[in-house]
């Protein structure tokens, strides 16, 4: 690592140093009238010398121009910063969430031990943990968290205070927000939020698991419109398969029972597709970790970044020095002027 120079410039001061020089030499010195010259003539000319005031008021002047220019050592302990994306991520809590998915080659009987043993996650639980490797992956981007069901509720507006979001994230449970499933109004949401971001990029990922079913004032479609005219892309992953099981509280305990899969295919096709995006379905446990790969390789905060150095900086230290010099050519001059008596 070398030294740098945070003002060059300020070094051209140093050419006034012999022009100050100058002025100590040929400037006219304190003088007397008298009537003749012939006593002086006589005597040997000197050429003038610096005295040691002017002397350390001129080395004075050299580190000051020296500390002006604030040279500095970088200490290598460089944080890059990157501009992020504003991403939100708009989680269906509709009661269905609450179903289980039983992954592609596993039979029923080792699927329902596993349930079981509590090694198979709700489909809410399995977007949650998910989610949460994903936040966890992207520090740099401003991400906001909204969940729907009837109507949509931003919990978290987008934020780099991922700590706080993966707390809400974690809070996050079915049927608060009613048992329907409303698509449109998490996208008019959030495209609320992200209309006056100035990130390079604004992304939307909607999860569900169902088919539109609340009743909204405007439909999926006219909310996308409104995302494409406003430059949000929207992700949709639609969650489950037709291997779904839901848990039945009856009077002899609760029982799984086998439920028809609700997920509309077309209509997230369709929403994605309108503003640039891309459908990923997520039919079980490993399927939504493909997809949040998948999105995270997509969605790349490559975009320039402004870089912070520490530095280690000079100009303090020669500025105390010359301060110190010119205490002792002062010392030195009034010194030099005693007399004993």
């Amino acid at each position: 690592m070398m030294m740098s120079l945070m003002h060059p410039w300020m070094l051209l001061l140093w050419l006034l140093i012999p022009a100050i020089a100058a002025v100590f030499r040929f400037y006219p010195r304190p003088s007397v009238t008298v009537s003749n010259l012939k006593p002086f003539r006589k005597a040997k000319s000197k050429m003038r010398s610096f005295s040691f005031l002017q002397w350390c008021i001129m080395l004075a002047l050299i580190f000051i121009v020296a500390a002006l220019s604030r040279p500095r050592m970088p200490q290598g302990n460089r944080i890059f910063r990157a501009k992020g994306l504003d991403i939100i991520l708009a989680l269906d809590m509709s009661g269905s969430m609450e179903a289980y998915d039983r992954p592609h080659g596993m039979n029923e009987n080792a699927f329902v031990g596993k349930l079981r043993n509590g090694d198979v996650p709700t489909r809410l639980e399995s977007a949650k943990n998910e989610i949460r490797r994903f936040i966890l992956a992207r520090p740099n981007d401003r991400i906001g968290l909204i969940g729907f069901a009837d109507l949509a509720y931003s919990f978290v507006p987008p934020t780099l205070d991922h700590e706080l979001l993966l707390t809400r994230l974690a809070a996050l449970k079915c049927g608060e927000l009613g048992s329907a499933t409303g698509i449109a109004s998490p996208i008019g949401n959030a495209v609320k939020r992200l209309k006056n971001s100035q990130a390079p990029r604004r992304v939307l990922v909607l999860f569900t698991d169902g088919a539109n079913t609340a009743e909204n004032r405007i439909t999926p479609q006219a909310a996308a419109q409104t995302a494409k005219d406003l430059n949000v892309i929207i992700h949709t992953v639609g969650i489950g398969s037709d291997n779904a099981y839901a848990a039945i509280s009856t009077p002899f305990g609760s029982s799984l029972q086998r439920i028809d899969n609700s997920l509309d295919h077309e209509l997230l096709q369709e929403l994605s597709a309108m503003t640039g995006g891309t459908y990923f379905p997520a039919a079980d446990n490993n399927g939504m970790r493909r997809v949040m790969d998948e999105i995270n390789s997509l969605e790349r905060t490559d975009h320039s970044a402004p870089r912070s150095v520490s530095y280690r900086e000079y100009a303090p230290a020669l500025a105390l020095t010359a301060a110190l010099i010119l205490l002792l050519g002062i010392t030195g001059h009034t010194l030099g002027k005693l007399r004993l008596p």
